[in-house]
Order: C-alpha cells, then structure tokens, then sequence
C-alpha cells in the first residue's frame, strides 16, 4: 500500500472527535504525536505545543528552503473532526478502511486526507534531502471544528514566532476537481472564505400554567422571529471570486454567463457543488439550535435560538441591520463573528499550482471560487499570512464531494490520493 494511504487510514483510525465542549473532545493529542513521532523518523526538528486547555495538541516543523529571503510557505491541516455516529455509516467512522476504491471513514475530506498528503512529501523531501524553493512550515492543527479557539487561534495568539517569516499559506477545500462541459475538469482553488456569525436570538414573556391563556408567549415570540428569518432571502451579491468563477464555467461550459441575468443558469451546469458555490451569492443565516421550556404544563419566561451565519466580504453591518428589520421588535440579540478572507488569484504561487496540476493532468482548468464555510486561515491571515485553499484531489465525475463534508459514508479516492500527493509534490518543490 503507497505510504500516504496508508497515512490516511490510520489518521482515521485515531478518533479525534472535537463537538465543541471538552467532555466531548478527544483524541487530538494522540494524532498529534503520531504526526510528530513520523516526521522526527524522517529527521524533522518538531515543535509539540498544547494550548491552554489539556490534550489540544499541535505540531509544527520547518525545512529550510534555498533563499533565506523569501517568504516562508505555510502548509496547514487540522486534526480535528466533526462527530459520526457509526450506526447511520456503512463501515465504522473510525475504521479508515480502505475497500472500493476509497479510504472510508470520518476526517477522510476533512481533512485528514491533506494530512496525509502533506506528511508523505515532507517526509519525502527530508529523507530525499530536497530543498524546496523557500522554507516550508508545516502545521497540523488542533480545534479547527470549534473555530481553531485552541489551535490555530491561540498559536497566532500565543506562539507567533513558530511562523516568524511566513508570508502565504495553503490549507483546505482547494485544489479539487469538477467535471464540467464535456469531461473538462476545472480545479478549484480557494481564493475567498465568507465570513463566519454566530447569531443568538432571545425572548422573554411571562411564564404560567399551560393551562391558562397566554398573550405573552416567550416561545411563540421566538419561533415566529425564527420562521421569518429563516424564510428570508439576503440580497444576491457577485463578489469579484464568484465572478470570476462563474466567468471561467461559462467560458467551459458554453453557457452564458450575464451579470444582470439569473447566476443559476450557470450553477445548473455543475451538480452537486452548486450548492456550496449558490451559499456564496448572498448572505445566509440558517437555525441550528432551539432551547425553551423546562416543562410540558410550565410556559416559560425565556426561549433562545442559534443561527449560524455567513457573511459576504463587508456586509457585517448591512447583514445585522437586515436581521433586526426581519425578526422585529422584543426580540434580543447577541452576536459574535470572524472575518472573511479574501485575494487574488494570480502571483507566483498560482502559477505553481497551475504547472503542478497540469502536469499530471494536462487538460486541467484552475478556476478561482470562494468558500462558504470557514477555516484556519481566519486566524492566520492576522499575521498578515495570504491564504490559498489548495489540497489537490482528483475526483471521480459522479462523486457529490460537498456532500461528504461532515456527511455520512464520508470518503476519499485511493486514487485522488495518490494524484493529490503527485501534485503537492511538484507544487512544493517549485513553489
């Protein structure tokens, strides 16, 4: 079995369940020293860091590069995962089996698969004594599920100097492949992240027996504010990343692409990844949590709700003045966010990502996107760090790939694998 297969199985194998709350997290520790314990075999100088709370456990190594002047390249993975329940899979979560075709198992898109990917070439490369263009850092990252708060948040808080030099980064949900037109395969690299909101909603009433009538129903108050929020539609945004994206698929597949017209006549030429690309046309606030009552004859004095908000580059203000207009009056609000993440698709560093992907797949088309979810580099780009999304995948035309992000069955190709780790090769020594 090739090493980076092998790499991945046995990532998933290491239950690194992270739910948000320190009872339910684990694991990450042990990863993090299975990470470490490889790269010190192959004569790495490793960093092991926990962060404040015990078993958050991070690793980071650095091989020097051949000019000194150059800014470093930041390689960053986390080890953290979304919870499974094995009884809704089809193999155990935490099986990495490796049948069909795929590695099966949770983490296996995210993002072990990148951990992997990137530990087989930095091993590589140290035991094949490659000096790459400039110094590479790797770092495999605890918490990146529950907002990096103790990983990546508390490393550029705490332990900056690890990262001393680096100047451009690449992570997650970038660099994979979608058929479009007729079998072109456009690899999407991640130039723009929305913003991330955590909206909490509250009312208050006056409590009673249920029994009784009621005028002033915490709960009632709550869900119709939760109701017309979520049945509300932000306005449609094209951000210069969807522009541009929708501009390259057009150009691909034929069908025409007019800014004054419905984006969706694009979007309907993608499958399944339409619905990550359509979340990046506005803002969108979806429920998530619902918390009332502590009885079934008591009327509650007090309801909340959580949405989980994602924001378009500076919209934060316009977003929240949207949200107080929809929900309407006697309804309170809290409210904490992350910024965006946004730049260009162009530089020396995309010209490497596009040498590499086609080299081993010479029709290839790269085509800038942004992502609607969040990652490591809202905390990373604080130190003034440029952020790429590039984990190189080459995926099978039917795979629903969004889908299997915190999704059941979730799986990664053997062969994508392989590919990926052909081509982050190439990328690092030319980068």
């Amino acid at each position: 079995m090739d090493e980076v297969v092998a790499l991945a199985s046995e990532l998933i194998r290491i239950d690194t369940t992270n739910t948000g709350e320190p009872s339910g997290t684990r694991g990450e520790r042990l990863a993090a020293e299975y990470v470490a314990e490889r790269l010190e075999d192959a004569g790495y100088e490793t960093t092991y860091v926990e962060s404040g709370a015990p078993g958050r456990g991070n690793v980071i190594a650095r091989l020097r590069g051949a000019d000194e002047e150059r800014g470093a390249l930041l390689v960053h993975s986390h080890l953290d995962v979304v919870p499974a329940e094995p009884s809704e899979w089809s193999v155990h979560p935490f099986s990495g089996e490796v049948s069909g075709g795929y590695v099966w198992g949770r983490g296996a898109v995210d993002m072990k698969h990148m951990v992997a990917m990137s530990l087989a070439v930095a091993r590589r490369f140290r035991r094949d004594g490659v000096v790459p263009p400039r110094d590479l850092v790797f770092a495999y990252l605890a918490d990146e599920e529950a907002g990096g708060v103790n990983g990546a948040g508390w490393l550029v808080r705490h332990r900056p100097e690890l990262f001393d030099g680096v100047t451009e980064a690449i992570s997650e949900v970038g660099g994979f492949s979608l058929t479009v037109g007729d079998g072109v395969r456009a690899y999407l690299v991640e130039t723009a992240e929305k913003g991330v909101g955590w909206l909490r909603l509250h009312t208050r009433g006056t409590p009673g027996h249920g029994s009784l009538l009621h005028t002033d129903n915490a709960v009632a108050r709550l869900a119709a504010a939760v109701t017309r929020l979520d049945a509300h539609e932000f306005p449609l945004m094209l951000t210069p990343p969807v522009r541009d994206f929708l501009a390259g698929v057009s150009d691909l597949t034929g069908v025409p692409f007019d800014e004054d017209d419905d984006p969706a006549k694009v979007l309907g030429r993608l499958g399944s990844v339409a619905r990550m690309i359509g979340a990046t046309l506005r803002d969108t606030a979806n429920v998530t949590m619902f918390s009332a009552g502590y009885k079934d004859n008591v009327v509650p004095s007090t309801a909340s709700a959580i949405f989980d908000c994602r924001l378009l580059p500076d919209r934060e203000e316009a977003f929240l003045r949207e949200v107080d207009a929809v929900v309407g009056p006697g309804v309170e609000r809290e409210w904490k966010s992350m910024p965006s993440v946004s730049t260009t698709f162009d530089g020396t560093l995309v010209d490497a990502m596009t040498a590499a992907i086609t080299a081993e797949d010479p029709d290839a088309r790269l085509l800038p996107y942004m992502l609607s979810a969040g990652t490591d580099a809202k905390a990373f780009q604080r130190l003034g760090i440029r952020h790429l999304g590039f984990a190189p995948l080459r995926l099978p035309p039917d795979l629903d790939f969004t889908a299997l992000f915190h999704g059941i069955d979730e799986r990664v190709p053997v062969d994508g694998l392989l590919f990926g780790t052909r081509v982050l090769d190439r990328f690092l020594r030319m980068c």
